[in-house]
């Protein structure tokens, strides 16, 4: 037996309380210490009163009567709840035996905030990471990882051209020594969201509305935090699960490909680890709205007042946000049109990150628009919150219709190696029930090896 560095089990990053007092007590600490490998206790959505980090949307900017609460990612280690499944992986393999300390190197393909996790936690952890990403990404994304010492693997394209990453990365792992945390393809990105974010939004609405959840939705990028959805059905079993796709590249919805400006979703496939059974719907989001909706958010307080926002729920929001968390939050404003919701039904979304990984996105916005002053930004708010539509909706609920989904993920998947058997045992409900049920052995050898 070898050991394995000290950090959390799934458990103790779902109820952090349950964290030996002194350690907890050492990582609130140096929480601002970003480089401290305490912070590994620091991965939860939970902040030091134990109280989910989260902000219910005001209705003046929704204008749907359903009360939209988005849970915060901006406020993990590394700033995105992506260091949780990255962290989630990476321990796994070393509780298997299949990630040595001083031996492998780890592979992060991703687009962007999962490599940024995997940069972060392999600093932590004491591992050289290599992260693989598409070239044409946010400048902000490029300098957090090199900040944590990862070295960039780039393949050609953007967002919507992950399957490039995935294609490098295996021509990478035929290298005995390397190891990736393929987020696409491995559980413990499911196993994290499905008991630390499920949970949590499970948590995040006690006393709020009804007191439970409607529909959950979430932009698929690896599909992991779809997974919440699994364990938000398990409470209640009336809620839909939703994932939302760029209207630029449909692929979920329809098959279709195409570019698109949403960092960190729409990767023209279906990722292995996506539970289609309990995928309800599948929801169209326009990527230019986004954007221009994060600028919204950003540089539009006076308009956000005029349309009778207070002043303090504004200030609130600045940064809280980047633009998969707004395209998140116009699904979650989509959903509650759609699904008809009153005042006492709650609709959880994400946010995966803040603001800080988007100014150059901002600057991308402003050459392509001739003009953003207040008059611009007024009538994006209007149409973009306001009177966003019910379009491009499309239903999942029967397994008729999901047929079409199952079909794409052989697709995707087969040409990487896994057999048609292995597919086909991912439509039943036992093969995540099993994979789910895992928690409970990783958190038991997690204790007893650290």
């Amino acid at each position: 037996m070898f050991n394995i560095p000290f950090g959390p089990t799934y458990s103790e990053m779902l109820y952090p309380d349950t964290i030996p007092a002194d350690v907890r007590e050492k990582a609130l600490r140096v929480k601002d210490t970003e480089l401290d490998p305490l912070n590994l206790f620091n991965i939860s959505w939970k902040d030091e009163r134990g109280a989910v980090r989260k902000i219910v949307l005001p209705k003046e900017l929704t204008g749907t009567e359903a009360n939209i609460v988005v849970l915060l990612g901006k406020y993990f280690p590394s700033g995105s709840h992506k260091v949780g499944p990255a962290y989630a992986t990476l321990i796994e393999g070393c509780v298997d035996g299949e990630i040595l300390p001083g031996t492998h190197t780890i592979l992060g393909p991703s687009t962007g905030n999962f490599g940024i996790g995997v940069a972060y936690i392999c600093n932590l952890m004491g591992y050289r990471a290599v992260v693989i990403m598409p070239d044409n990404m946010s400048k902000e994304r490029y300098d957090r990882i090199r900040k944590y010492g990862a070295e960039l693997d780039l393949t050609p394209g953007t967002e919507s051209d992950v399957i490039l990453t995935l294609q490098r990365t295996y021509e990478l792992k035929k290298n005995p020594l390397n190891r990736p945390l393929a987020q696409f393809e491995l559980l413990p990105n499911y196993r994290f969201h499905r008991h630390v974010t499920g949970n949590s939004a499970i948590e995040a609405v006690k006393g709020l509305g009804n007191g439970r959840i409607a529909c959950f939705t979430s932009a698929p990028g690896s599909a992991g935090t779809l997974a919440a959805g699994d364990q938000i059905k398990q409470a209640f079993p009336e809620a839909k699960i939703v994932a939302l796709e760029p209207y630029e590249c449909p692929t979920l919805a329809t098959g279709g490909r195409g570019q698109h400006r949403i960092e960190g979703i729409g990767d023209k496939m279906c990722t292995l680890i996506h539970n289609i059974l309990t995928t309800d719907f599948v929801a169209l989001i326009c990527d230019e709205d986004c954007v221009r909706g994060l600028k919204v958010i950003q540089d539009g307080a006076g308009v956000l007042e005029e349309l009778g926002m207070p002043a303090e729920q504004v200030a609130k929001m600045h940064d809280l946000f980047g633009v998969s968390g707004i395209c998140n939050i116009l699904g979650a404003i989509k959903m509650a049109d759609y699904l008809r919701l009153g005042p006492d039904d709650n609709v959880v979304t994400i946010a995966t990150d803040g603001f800080d990984r988007y100014p150059s996105v901002m600057e991308d916005l402003e050459r392509r628009n001739l003009e953003t002053e207040d008059f611009v930004l007024r009538r994006w708010a209007k149409d973009i919150f306001l009177n966003k539509d019910t379009k491009h909706i499309f239903d999942y609920r029967s397994m008729v219709n999901k047929e079409q989904l199952f079909r794409q993920k052989e697709k995707d998947w087969l040409p990487f190696g896994y057999s048609q058997k292995y597919l086909d045992s991912m439509r039943n409900a036992e093969f995540w029930e099993d994979e789910y049920d895992k928690v409970k052995y990783y958190d038991q050898k997690i204790k007893e090896m650290r």
